[in-house]
């Protein structure tokens, strides 16, 4: 029997060739990456599909609403098909796995970065050049929104971090006050 990180692997391997047959190894790994984080974070969502008594077609139409009309098609079935064999609490760590391997075939890391609004094309690219000047290493940037920053950026790149978000410098500057 297989070790819950062979499944996790083997699986994450397999959403790869599903992108990569594609041709739109990026798109897929985004898309991938953005719903495992809409798992981490909607507790609904991630207890709707591990549901056993919700049934398996209403767990795949749920996926494909969440993922929205312009995912991939072969997105939205792959991680049917996941959820079909049962394995929607491995979900989450599939898809991150996909996307840290994603990444290492580039000979890259992942950097995930958090920020209140959505950035274009050309504010990953700069991002992704700081954050790789800053930490040695070729970066892919995966984006999550999360308003909760207020403004500003908070990356992380494996246990390092990186926090220019407006709320960090505001609690620096409620310290700074505090012990003066």
């Amino acid at each position: 029997m297989p070790t819950r990180q062979e499944v996790v692997s083997g699986y994450a391997r397999g959403l790869l060739a599903v992108g990569e047959a594609e041709g739109e190894l990026d798109a897929v790994v985004d898309q991938l990456y953005a719903f495992g984080k809409a798992l981490e974070h909607e507790g609904r969502l991630r207890e709707a599909l591990i549901d056993p008594n919700l049934p398996i077609e209403n767990k795949k139409a749920l996926v494909a609403d969440v993922l929205g009309e312009r995912a991939n098609p072969n997105v939205v079935h792959a991680i049917g098909f996941i959820v079909e064999q049962g394995r929607a609490r491995e979900l989450a760590d599939i898809v991150a796995a996909a996307a840290e391997l994603a990444a290492e075939r580039r000979h890259h890391v992942v950097a995930e970065v958090r920020s209140a609004v959505p950035l274009d094309q050309g504010q990953r690219d700069r991002l992704a050049r700081a954050l790789s000047e800053a930490s040695g290493r070729a970066v892919e940037v995966k984006v999550v929104v999360d308003p909760s920053v207020v403004g500003g950026l908070v990356a992380r790149i494996g246990d390092t971090v990186f926090d220019g978000s407006v709320r960090s410098r505001l609690d620096e500057a409620r310290e700074h006050l505090a012990s003066a």
